[in-house]
């Protein structure tokens, strides 16, 4: 009996040591995506002019069971009008052979202008106008079931009358390997049972 419990207990060490390494190595093929992962972006001078205004701002990428994604930026309207805003980045994502996840998406980017003023709209505020659509490509590894961690991104940015579908259009950007790493936002009712 003493021989059959060690020999379970061994079995079951070296499996822990075994699947350890394997979630390293497979990565999405072996934990399920679907979720909300978030990352923070600091601003320590929003103005940009040395007022030292801080924001906060956070990056969520939302990866869905169909295989599509979004990723929504806090950022984007902080000051559109001065600064210009984006649009939600939307696209997909798979899993490639080795285990990292490949996300692609799309998204605009629009500019302040006064051109409104220029085609007889008259007493019109500064307004917003397209300046190009980014298709980005990134890559991620997978630590553990709830960190993603961006190892690297690709981008190819369109002129307004360019065709941002097209995957070889635009102009290729340098490879940024920036890491960047996002986390799980797991539901949780703690807020609601404290006193």
């Amino acid at each position: 009996m003493s021989k059959l419990i060690n020999t379970t207990l061994a079995l079951a060490m070296f499996s822990i040591f075994f699947v350890m390494p394997v979630f390293g190595d497979s990565g999405c093929k072996t934990v399920k995506f679907s979720g909300s992962y978030t990352t923070v972006i600091n601003s320590p001078d929003v103005w940009g002019d040395g007022s030292g205004v801080p924001h906060t701002f956070i990056l969520q990428l939302n990866l869905n069971s169909d295989g599509t994604v979004s990723e929504h930026y806090t950022g984007a309207l902080d000051i559109p009008l001065s600064s210009g805003t984006q649009s939600t980045s939307v696209g997909s994502w798979q899993c490639r052979a080795d285990g990292k996840l490949v996300v692609t998406t799309i998204n605009a980017t629009y500019a302040p202008t006064n051109d409104a003023a220029m085609h007889g709209f008259l007493n019109v505020p500064a307004d917003l106008l397209l300046f190009i659509h980014s298709r980005t490509t990134y890559l991620f590894s997978a630590p553990d079931e709830n960190t993603l961690t961006r190892i690297q991104a690709r981008t190819r940015r369109y002129a307004p009358a360019e065709n941002p579908t097209d995957p070889n259009g635009g102009t290729l950007r340098p490879l940024n390997t920036t890491v960047v790493e996002y986390k799980r936002l797991i539901a949780s009712d703690a807020d609601l049972l404290a006193p």
